[in-house]
């Protein structure tokens, strides 16, 4: 196949994609000069807990928004339609119950690990089980959010692949190793403007280019791109009302309620209340990427609508189509290209960081410092260094296996579901039943991903039929003659009959799969095996969300929390009694991990009805 036959990069254009990577790595230089007296592992990995609300809103929507965002969803608009607004309702309700269910147990708990919860919770093995899954899960979506974009950008733009890969590794893993969590928070705010500002300069160009954004509307619908609610239940069905609904949520949660890369930006805030903030902004920054990728696609479809360059062979994959596009509409203006190749490597770049900061964090909290508990704090600073560069070196390299996964929207959330479902739901039986015991933790999370990786794998053996995908028509009546071969219809030899049933779930399942096996197992062996005692379980490791509906009987919540002292008198005596926590949390982990790292819980500021990093500020004033 020919390669595509369009303008290549110009002068500004690499200028204004060098500039990305010198003001991200600029930064991560002006917070090692900046915090080099400040030699603590507490303020390289969160930032001292005293980050405002602000910058970690731009920094979680950055993270999360990756290249997969700004190349795949415009792909999938354009090949399935706009359905995918329907993640504007997902988005509402992952932050809603990750601030309001996960957050305060994880902030008030005084952890820097998530996975230091399960210990609290339970007990070390289930806590070291978590924490592989973890970096088992980062590594591999690191890869597909390093590699897709160098792929696309590299066959459409003759962007190096493999200079571009490397880059990325070595800028991320330079600002990181230098500056911390708090480089990390303020590159991602300078990069979400950049991708704001990338989509932008494509949503106004494009418009201008199809003759207004109302004619791109009438094309859009003509070409059935608009039909957004589909109500259908068959969770066989990629994309519906649904399965974007209910397998989204489940997606979204275990990506964001529950993973080390999000909470670690959270608990890093100087009060609950900035951290709850902080994710409700994010939700502003998180519907305002979704509006622009999906018009984007819409735009986008308008434009091939007569001449679509996928099934015309002037590309090789749905995810070039946006950058070819690209280059297209602004052919005449050097420097724009580059600024959306910026937005797309924006995207990758917050990605990588987050993912090699919190990489380093787990495993420097989980198994560092539970194997060396008294090490200097300037020791383990540049430990902590150490494993900053050590993951930013994995993460690079695995993006070469990134490249058998497909489809880089897909491959992305596939991951997440098949390891933040199971995750999603230990943490659940951790959260919300109390009588679950270690025995059905571990079995829970040991059924939940052998569900979710048995369902995935099949569904990449097997892809699902195109009855079920519903991929809509594209035209190439209008293309010039060029020697391709059209695809056919998918023939399907020597399928099993699971392949047409399990195999092909939606892939926005996964994680619901591996989340509802996880917590059916949990509590079914921990009823088996003798459920685990209340009265051992510190009310704080717990939300008490059954009392919204048993709030008429004091007698139906002390029977729901199992023992557990969860009343708002004990509760609040918890909170405000710090050293008793500590104590407490202190004989649960019997001297495994550091004094330090087990924070006493935080005080509660009756004025701000808020919670605040006590011990960090009588630390701060010493």
């Amino acid at each position: 196949m020919d390669s595509p036959q369009v303008k290549s990069f110009a002068v500004w254009d690499y200028v204004v994609f060098a500039a990305l990577f010198v003001i991200s790595s600029g930064i991560g230089v002006f917070f090692a000069i900046k915090e080099r007296k400040k030699a603590t592992s507490r303020e390289f990995l969160v930032g001292g807990r005293q980050m405002s609300f602000g910058p970690v809103a731009l920094s979680l929507t950055a993270s999360f928004m990756s290249a997969v965002t700004v190349l795949g969803t415009p792909s999938e608009v354009y090949r399935f339609g706009a359905s995918f607004l329907i993640f504007f309702i997902t988005y509402a309700f992952v932050i809603i119950f990750t601030s309001e269910l996960f957050l305060p147990v994880f902030y008030r708990s005084g952890i820097t690990s998530t996975y230091e919860y399960l210990q609290l919770r339970f007990n070390k093995p289930v806590r070291y089980a978590a924490t592989v899954i973890y970096i088992v899960q980062t590594i591999l979506y690191t890869g597909v959010v390093v590699y897709a974009p160098a792929l696309a950008l590299n066959q459409v733009t003759g962007f190096d692949l493999w200079g571009s890969v490397f880059a990325t590794g070595i800028v991320c893993t330079f600002y990181c190793t230098l500056g911390g969590l708090k480089a990390v928070v303020w590159t991602d705010a300078f990069q979400m403007v950049v991708m704001i500002v990338g989509f932008l300069t494509v949503l106004i160009q494009g418009s201008a280019h199809a003759g207004g954004l109302h004619i791109v509307l009438e094309r859009a619908s003509n070409g059935s791109r608009l039909n957004i609610f589909d109500f259908d239940v068959d969770p066989l069905r990629r994309h519906t009302f649904w399965t974007i609904t209910v397998g989204g949520t489940f997606t979204w949660l275990g990506i964001y309620g529950v993973n080390q890369s999000t909470i670690q930006r959270c608990i890093s805030c100087k009060t609950e209340k900035h951290a709850k903030l902080a994710l409700y902004f994010n939700l502003l920054g998180l519907w305002i990427i979704l509006v622009c990728a999906v018009f984007s696609g819409l735009i986008m479809y308008s434009h091939f609508r007569d001449c679509d360059p996928w099934t015309s062979g002037i590309i090789s994959a749905p995810d070039q189509l946006i950058p070819y596009f690209v280059m297209e509409i602004f052919a005449t203006m050097p420097g724009l290209p580059g600024l959306f190749v910026a937005c797309a490597f924006s995207g990758t770049l917050s990605t990588v960081a987050a993912s090699i900061n919190a990489l380093a964090t787990v495993t420097f909290e989980d198994f560092v410092k539970c194997c060396f508990p008294h090490l200097s704090d300037k020791l383990s600073t540049w430990i902590s260094k150490g494993l900053c560069l050590l993951f930013g070196v994995i993460c690079t390299s695995m993006a070469v296996a990134a490249s058998l996964m497909g489809s880089v929207l897909q491959a992305a959330l596939s991951i997440h579901g098949m390891c933040g479902g199971p995750m999603l739901g230990l943490f659940s039986l951790g959260i919300l039943f109390p009588f679950v015991n270690w025995k059905g933790a571990l079995g829970g999370i040991l059924t939940g991903i052998t569900l979710s990786f048995w369902v995935a794998i099949g569904g990449l053996v097997y892809p699902a039929p195109d009855s079920k995908t519903l991929p809509l028509p594209l035209s190439t009546d209008q293309c010039v003659p060029s020697n391709f071969t059209a695809s056919g219809s998918q023939v399907l030899y020597g399928r099993p009959a699971i392949a047409d049933m399990w195999y092909s779930l939606s892939y926005l399942y996964y994680s619901a799969v591996g989340c509802v096996g996880c917590i059916a197992s949990g509590v079914i062996i921990s009823l088996t095996t003798g459920y685990q005692n209340g009265k051992d379980i510190q009310p704080l490791l717990i939300r008490p969300v059954c009392n919204l509906f048993c709030f008429w009987s004091k007698k139906y919540k002390t029977l729901c929390w199992c023992g557990v002292q969860h009343d708002s008198g004990t509760e609040q005596e918890n909170l405000e009694n710090g050293s008793a926590w500590k104590q407490a949390a202190e004989s649960v982990l019997q001297d495994d991990l550091r004094r330090e790292s087990l924070a006493p819980v935080p005080g509660c500021d009756p004025k701000d009805k808020s919670y605040t990093n006590m011990a960090l500020e009588k630390i701060t004033h010493f």
